[in-house]
C-alpha cells in the first residue's frame, strides 16, 4: 500500500494538525517524520483546543496508530507534559503511540546550548524557538547524538554524561552569561525518561515496511513548513530538518516510489514567526486585521506572527519542490470583509521581473508585484458546502488552482474539525 504525505507549504503554522485530524479516519497509521517540540499542531473539536508538539495529530482517534519516526527529535520533558494533557481525555496512548528507536533525544544541555548560541548572535539572531532542536540535529549529523534506543543499553548514563560534559564546555565557550541549574534540569529529565520508557519502542522502518505489505493505510505528517527546510528554505532563517517531501523518506525509512499523494497545506494569506525575509509582509491595518481575526500567535512560542498577502511565487516553488498532488487552503474565513485582495504573482528582482523564487529574497533585492482581485463579505464560518461559497471566493480558488496547476481539494472555514469543506 502506498503512503500519502501531508506537509506545510509556507513558513509553518498552516493548519496541518487540523487537517491530519480530519483525515485520520481514512488511515491506519499516522507517522510524524521530522522536527520536534518546536512544532505546534493545533486541533479543535467539541469546543476544546488541543496543541500537540511531538505526538502525531491522529492521537485523538480511537483506531489509528501514531508513530514518532526516526527523523523526529524528542524532548522527554515536553513529551511527558503532552502525555499528561492526553490523560485528561482518557486517551489510550500506551497502545496507540509508538516511538522509533532511531529518534534522537534532546538533552537539557541542548536547550542551554540553543539559548547561548542565540544570545551570542545579538541582532543577527535567527528566531530560534530555544527548544534545543538545532544543537540536537547538530549532534545527530556530528555522530554524537543519543537516540531513544540507547535507553535500552546498560551504558546509557555514561553516554549521557559524556555528551552533557561536552556540551557544558561548549556553553562556556559562548560566554553568554546564561545562568542554569543543570542538576535541577537533570532531575526533571531523568524522571521524564522513565515515562518515555513506559511506551513502546520499535524499529520503525521495519514496522512501516510490514504495514505496507499488509495493505495498511499510512499518512506521513510533517512539521513546520517547506520554506523552513534546511536545504530549500530561506536559509539561515530555517529549521534544522528537511520539512519537504524528501524528509518523509529519510525521516521514516520510506522509499520515494512508495509515496502516492502529497497533500500541501497553505493559508489563504501568508504568515511567518521569528526572523527572516518576508516579501509580502504588511505593516498596515490590513496586516493587523489578519493577525487579529486569524488569532496569529505561535502555538509553541506564543509569539505574534507576521502577516502578509499570499505569496504565489513562494507557494508555487513549494508545490514544485514537494511534487504536491492536492492542495488544501486554510483560513479563507480570515479574509472575509476585505474589499479587495492582493496576490503576489511576480517579483521585481535586481531590475528584472521574475516569477521564480531566487537565491536571496531579502527586502533590498525583492519588491513584490501584485495582482488585485475582488474580496468577499460573506461569513464563511457557518458554511457547510462549497455551494454556499460566494462567487469571489470561488474565483480566488480557481485563480490559485490555475496558477499552481494543482487542485484545491479542501477549504477550511474555521478552526473546528467540522469547519472543513471538500471540493
Amino acid at each position: 500500500m502506498a503512503v500519502n504525505l501531508l506537509l506545510g507549504l509556507q513558513w509553518g503554522d498552516e493548519g496541518k494538525g487540523k487537517i491530519v485530524d480530519v483525515l485520520t479516519k481514512d488511515y491506519d497509521i499516522i507517522a510524524r517524520f521530522q522536527g520536534g517540540p518546536n512544532a505546534g499542531h493545533t486541533l479543535e473539536f467539541d469546543g476544546i483546543k488541543h496543541v500537540l508538539h511531538t505526538i502525531p495529530s491522529g492521537i485523538f482517534h480511537d483506531k489509528a496508530i501514531n508513530l514518532v519516526g526516526n527523523g523526529v527529535v524528542i524532548d522527554p520533558v515536553i513529551f511527558r507534559k503532552e502525555l499528561e494533557n492526553l490523560d485528561k481525555f482518557s486517551i489510550d496512548y500506551k497502545t496507540k503511540l509508538l516511538i522509533s528507536r532511531k529518534a534522537h533525544l534532546i538533552l537539557p544541555t541542548h536547550r542551554i546550548l540553543d539559548a547561548a548560541s542565540e544570545a551570542s548572535k545579538g541582532k543577527a539572531k535567527i528566531g530560534s524557538t530555544l527548544k534545543g532542536i538545532g544543537p540536537t540535529y547538530m549532534d545527530k549529523t556530528g555522530r554524537n547524538g543519543i537516540r531513544v534506543g540507547d535507553l535500552e543499553l546498560k551504558d546509557f548514563k555514561d553516554r549521557y554524561r559524556n555528551l552533557a560534559d561536552k556540551h557544558e564546555a561548549m556553553i562556556d565557550f559562548y560566554d553568554s552569561k546564561i545562568e542554569y541549574d543543570l542538576e535541577e534540569l537533570e532531575q526533571e529529565f531523568f524522571a521524564a525518561l522513565e515515562v518515555l520508557k513506559s511506551l513502546t519502542f520499535i524499529d520503525s522502518e521495519e514496522y512501516l515496511h510490514a504495514a505496507q505489505r499488509e495493505g495498511k493505510t499510512i499518512l506521513a505528517e510533517g512539521a513546520q513548513g517547506s520554506l523552513l527546510d534546511i536545504d530549500f528554505g530561506t536559509y539561515p532563517f530555517v529549521t534544522s530538518s528537511n520539512t519537504t517531501a524528501a524528509g518523509a523518506c529519510t525521516g521514516l525509512g520510506i522509499a520515494p516510489n512508495k509515496i502516492k499523494d502529497v497533500f500541501g497545506i497553505f493559508k489563504a494569506y501568508t504568515t511567518r514567526v521569528g526572523s527572516g525575509p518576508f516579501p509580502t509582509e504588511l505593516f498596515d491595518e490590513d496586516g493587523e486585521r489578519m493577525a487579529r481575526v486569524g488569532n496569529e500567535f505561535g502555538a509553541t512560542t506564543g509569539r505574534p506572527r507576521r502577516c502578509g498577502w499570499l505569496d504565489l511565487i513562494a507557494l508555487k516553488y513549494a508545490v514544485q519542490v514537494n511534487g504536491v498532488t492536492q492542495l488544501m487552503m486554510m483560513k479563507g474565513d480570515v479574509l472575509s470583509g476585505f474589499k479587495s485582495l492582493k496576490i503576489c504573482t511576480a517579483y521585481q528582482y535586481k531590475g528584472k521581473t521574475i516569477t521564480h523564487l531566487p537565491y536571496n529574497i531579502e527586502p533590498e533585492n525583492i519588491t513584490p508585484v501584485y495582482t488585485e482581485v475582488p474580496g468577499w463579505a460573506a461569513d464563511l464560518t457557518k458554511m457547510t458546502s462549497k455551494d454556499q461559497f460566494p462567487k469571489e471566493l470561488i474565483a480566488y480558488i480557481e485563480f490559485l488552482e490555475k496558477e499552481l496547476e494543482t487542485p484545491i481539494s479542501i477549504v477550511s472555514v474555521g478552526p473546528d474539525r467540522k469547519q472543513t469543506i471538500y471540493r
